[in-house]
């Protein structure tokens, strides 16, 4: 007797629900297993001394560092400072290196953050910015999302909304796979608060290019 389609579903949630249960220890061997017969289906000779050990090091590199953001328990840890010297001005960190994994072919976005905030009594600690880009970047991802995810991180984090985030990648799944057109670069921003007004969008768009 099939299982009926709500009976299927009750399934699937559980299932779900008992991945999300799992340590990491316990991801890791259940990818090392699941990749390892990926390996054997592709026709892959698993006793090479070059591929034998793969699996466990896909897995251990997909829970430990590729998809580290998944796990909230890696969540960085942020520091706030009193804005002692008054500085109410734009406050732009740039260049911060982007490791992402496009979630529809899971090959690699590769790019640069640029974060911007305008401060309400508070900084941040400049080192954090880099931080929350890379635990928000360390999942499967679109572009368009990472950008927001960051954008809304830091408004809750510092209690504000002037924030800007803009971000500039190379999908791999365009260079690698399908058009092969390697260079090709998207580009993508959230913006809030004050960085929606003309002058401090043309501002922000004005140090960008500096």
């Amino acid at each position: 007797m099939q299982p009926s389609h709500t009976e299927l579903q009750l399934i699937e949630r559980l299932e779900e629900e008992a991945v999300q249960l799992l340590t990491p220890s316990e991801q890791i061997e259940a990818i090392a297993y699941h990749f390892g017969k990926i390996m054997q289906t592709l026709g892959l000779d698993m006793d090479n001394d070059s591929l034998k050990d793969t699996p466990m090091r896909v897995a251990k590199m997909y829970v430990n560092e590729t998809f580290m953001g998944l796990n909230p328990l890696n969540a960085p840890s942020i520091t706030l400072f009193d804005n002692d010297y008054k500085y109410n001005e734009m406050i732009l960190e740039r260049d911060i290196p982007v490791y992402s994994c496009c979630e529809h072919h899971f090959v690699p976005i590769i790019g640069k953050a640029h974060i911007a905030y305008i401060s309400q009594g508070q900084v941040i600690g400049l080192s954090k910015l880099n931080r929350i880009t890379h635990y928000c970047s360390r999942r499967p991802q679109v572009q368009e999302r990472l950008t927001i995810e960051i954008a809304e991180y830091l408004k809750q984090v510092m209690n504000i909304e002037d924030v800007a985030v803009v971000i500039k990648a190379e999908h791999l799944c365009v260079a690698s796979r399908g058009v092969n057109h390697a260079g090709c670069q998207t580009l993508t921003s959230s913006l809030h608060g004050r960085f929606l007004e003309d002058a401090k969008r043309s501002e922000l768009f004005a140090m960008l290019t500096l």
